[in-house]
């Protein structure tokens, strides 16, 4: 039996929010948690002809900052890396992409709140 983390946790459910609040937005998600030994992208979405590359991230609260604080330019570079990798493993090449930025805040009390930054480089 494996035990998770309560950060982790929190991150899988952040991460079903998220996808649930994309597809309600009309997007339509073909991939979730995709790993290379780089790294992982947490959601792969389509919006209409463009794909989206959507990285989570969630909190309990801001007392550490907003969940947006948490991807610079460093994770932004790895995002479109891991999307050439994708793209390149699924054998696509959509004409147009962007990298997208979800922050859930969630302190188990009533719904979530989500945060939608499109296009953040």
């Amino acid at each position: 039996m494996v035990l998770m983390r309560a950060k982790d946790v929190l991150g899988r459910e952040g991460e079903s929010v998220a996808a649930a609040f994309l597809e309600g937005q009309g997007m339509q998600v073909v991939d979730r948690n995709w790993r290379c030994g780089e790294g992982e992208i947490d959601i792969v979405a389509l919006d209409g002809d463009t794909l989206v590359i959507a990285e989570v991230k969630t909190r309990r609260n801001v007392a550490f900052g907003h969940p947006f604080e948490a991807v610079g330019p460093e994770k932004l570079a790895r995002l479109h890396r891991l999307t050439s990798s994708w793209c390149r493993e699924r054998g696509v090449n959509p004409s147009r992409r962007r990298v997208d930025v979800v922050g859930v805040i969630h302190d188990g009390v009533g719904s979530p709140h989500v945060e939608h930054l499109r296009d953040v480089c």
